[in-house]
This record gives C-alpha cells, structure tokens and sequence, in this order.
C-alpha cells in the first residue's frame, strides 16, 4: 500500500524545484554534511537580501517552509538548511545541542558564500535562530521568530508535562501509536486537526526512519516545542522583538 506521506515528496521536490531553490548538500567537517535548498540560479544577485528558513522540530526544512518559499523566491535568494539529524543532515558527533546546531549551520551558510542573512525560525529553529544571533551577530541581519522561546530550563519542562499529563518529553515527542500522534497534534495546534487514521499511520511510519538516528535517545530538550500551545507566561514574540531591537 502507498504511503500517501512519503509519496507526496517527489512532487514537493519538483515544485520546489520550478519555484526557484534546488537541493545541495554541504560538507561542514568530516562526518558532519549539511543539506541545503539553495536558490537556483548559480551567481546570487548581490540586491537580493538573504533570509534562511530554519525548520522546528515536526518536520525537514523544505516540508516546513514549502508555502513560504515560493512568496519569496522572485524577491529574495532563499535558503532552508535541514537541521542536523533532520532529512538529509546528518552528524557523528555526540553533541545535540542548539549551540552545535547554530555552529554548523552557520559553517554551511558561509561555505555557500553567505556572509549576512535574515534568519527566520519556527519553534525549535526559533531557538536555534536566537543562538545564532547571539555567536554571530556580525551575521545576523535581522530575526523573524515564531512560536519558540530563547531557551529551555528544567523547570519550565517539569511544569509543562505535568499540565498535559505526560511523564516525559519523549512520550510526548515521539508517538508509537496513532492514540499518541493525535494527543501530540492536540497540544501543537491551536485549532483541532482531523486526519484519517491512516494518514496517521502513514506518518508514524515514515517518522519511524527518522527514529533511527541517534538524536532521538536524547531529545528531552526539546520539550519547548509545544509550549507556545499552552497558556505559559511569556509571549514569544516580545521575546523575539526585544532580542531584535538589540541587534
């Protein structure tokens, strides 16, 4: 049977593709490798302001951001890096953390000639976006985040799972049923998402690839990703605007 999750991915490369970014994978160091949707045409125009697209933790950088790309691509040179240990990132280092995610990613960028960029961030990207800011403000241009937070303490994670009844960010994060898929969706999205039960399990399934690597067994950090769901407080985009206004 058709995975209808997996199957939509040749045509989103395609369009993409006609929209004007094109897939390149970058070698940061050995054993670490970057890819990149980079614009398509082979000398950037020097008009054209830079924004870079960093995905959150839900999903790869083109299937994130492929609603936004082609709004933007006649009037900037777009760039949506996949994450490491997302799509087609992938690392042998032990580090998991926001700051090595930041690191890389702006190691990449440079090699792609990149020198001064917009950096847009959704959730986790919102926060690796922040960490970039702060290490590489010469690089930074401007911020755009949305639903993130600066960065994640123990304290905020303990309250939060204690308010959505789960007794670890892992089983949140990480459904192994279609029961757990939906509660993590519930929590995510503002308004209630209904999709048939199979395309769940079709999710779940393509998911389970991704589970392979070695990020998953430590990804209790990542639990700011739904907190934005719930009623915290503290509003993410005052965070966003004075971290800007800073800049």
């Amino acid at each position: 049977m058709v995975n209808l999750v997996a199957a939509q991915k040749p045509l989103l490369n395609l369009l993409m593709k006609m929209a004007g970014v094109k897939t390149h994978t970058v070698e940061i160091e050995p054993g670490t490798v970057m890819n990149f949707w980079v614009p398509v045409e082979t000398i950037p125009k020097p008009t054209k302001q830079q924004p870079v697209l960093v995905h959150g933790f839900a999903g790869e950088g083109i299937v994130t951001w492929q609603f936004q790309v082609g709004a933007l691509t006649k009037n900037y040179s777009v760039y949506v890096p996949d994450l490491l240990f997302f799509g087609g990132s992938v690392s042998d280092s032990a580090d998991r953390s926001p700051r090595f995610q930041a690191e890389t990613l702006v190691k990449g960028l440079r090699k792609l000639g990149v020198e001064r960029c917009t950096v847009v961030g959704f959730s986790y990207g919102g926060m690796v976006a922040f960490k970039m800011a702060e290490l590489y403000p010469e690089m930074v241009r401007a911020m755009v985040v949305s639903g993130s937070i600066l960065a994640m303490t123990d304290s905020i994670s303990v309250e939060t799972l204690g308010r959505i009844g789960f007794k670890s960010s892992s089983e949140l994060l990480l459904p192994t049923s279609v029961k757990g898929l939906k509660a993590l969706l519930s929590v995510a999205a503002h308004k209630k998402l209904w999709f048939p039960d199979r395309l769940h399990k079709d999710f779940l399934e393509v998911r389970g690839s991704f589970t392979c690597h070695s990020l998953i067994i430590k990804i209790h950090f990542l639990l700011w990703f739904m907190l934005t769901s719930l009623s915290i407080r503290f509003s993410p985009s005052v965070w966003s605007s004075k971290w800007v206004e800073s800049l």
